[in-house]
């Protein structure tokens, strides 16, 4: 009898095994001559060598997948013993991660898939479109993906302190306390993707941070991939500001929605601002994400198009955009 050892380095047991092993006692019923025994973080495998081998391929090919999109399902395990590697990759190749429930997230619109294609190719992109395109959950969704593959050190997540109509004044706490609210759509991304127990120490050891937009002055964001939420409500300076942190190894995306400015009457978008002066460089894409890439209920598709109607004849969110 043949005994071959697999070490789980940097892998979460339950994610990989499954609840009670379940995925491994999926692999175990699919070769009955061999066995399978997980213990702590070493899986042996026990049996003839040609089915070892065999064994041994196909944990190596789950390992991988687990590295890529951070957990292992029962489909995934299904998919691998009845197709192998190649099937696997084509079902896979526009899924980004696994979510906490086991999700595949993954674009699902042209534009959307031209926003990942963008960022790939691309260190600077905006990304720009109304409300519920799926802008920040992409954006998120890419970075934790950059995290789990090793290609970023940190994540950094960050966006003007601008009141939607509201007073941050009156809000009780400091201001990391006042901005928290505003950033409810990243939480709701991360919580989505990141485990609480990992997102807890990514947030406590400053792996993921989230801050608002002042807080990067006089930074050098290095090995990191950088968000910027909200960018309708920077001003020219601060854009130009945080455009200037991007160091080494980084990647940095700006998202926004021309129609949801919230500055002072008196005062210019950064995001406008950017799209006229940095369109012709290299390295920099803009992507334009409009009403036919909302993934939210059916009807907010129809309440942009209304909005951009009655905003096109009243010569409404244009001043500007022109």
């Amino acid at each position: 009898m043949v005994e071959k050892v697999i070490t789980l380095e940097n892998i979460s047991l339950v994610d990989f095994l499954g609840v009670d092993n379940t995925n491994i006692k999926t692999v175990a019923s699919s070769f009955p001559k061999t066995k399978i025994i997980a213990r702590g973080n070493e899986i042996r495998i026990q049996g003839s060598g040609s089915e070892i081998l065999r064994v041994n391929d196909l944990l190596n090919s789950l390992i991988n997948h687990y590295h890529k999109f951070g957990k292992i399902t029962a489909t995934n395990v299904r998919t691998y013993l009845e197709h192998g590697n190649t099937s696997l990759e084509l079902q896979t190749a526009d899924i980004l991660i696994y979510g906490t429930r086991g999700t595949p997230i993954k674009p699902k619109s042209k534009n959307q898939k031209n926003f990942i294609r963008a960022v790939k190719k691309n260190d600077i992109v905006f990304a720009i479109g109304p409300a519920g395109t799926g802008k920040t959950y992409i954006a998120v969704a890419l970075a934790v993906k950059a995290l789990k593959n090793r290609e970023v050190k940190r994540i950094i997540i960050t966006r003007p302190a601008v009141e939607a109509g509201e007073n941050l004044g009156f809000l009780p706490g400091d201001l990391q306390e006042k901005i928290d609210p505003y950033l409810r759509p990243v939480y709701d991304a991360l919580d989505d993707m990141i485990p609480s127990e990992k997102l807890k120490y990514y947030r406590e050891n400053r792996i993921i941070e989230i801050a608002p937009l002042a807080y990067m002055r006089g930074r050098t964001l290095s090995d990191a991939f950088i968000l910027l939420d909200e960018a309708q409500n920077t001003t020219p300076m601060q854009l130009k500001m945080f455009l200037t942190r991007l160091g080494m190894n980084s990647k940095l995306i700006i998202n926004g929605d021309k129609t949801q400015i919230d500055l002072g009457q008196n005062q210019k978008s950064g995001l406008i601002e950017a799209i006229r002066i940095l369109k012709d460089i290299k390295g920099i894409e803009f992507v334009e994400l409009d009403e036919k890439d909302v993934v939210r209920h059916p009807i907010v598709k129809d309440i942009i198009k209304a909005y951009d109607k009655f905003s096109g004849d009243k010569g409404l969110f244009k001043s500007q955009d022109s």
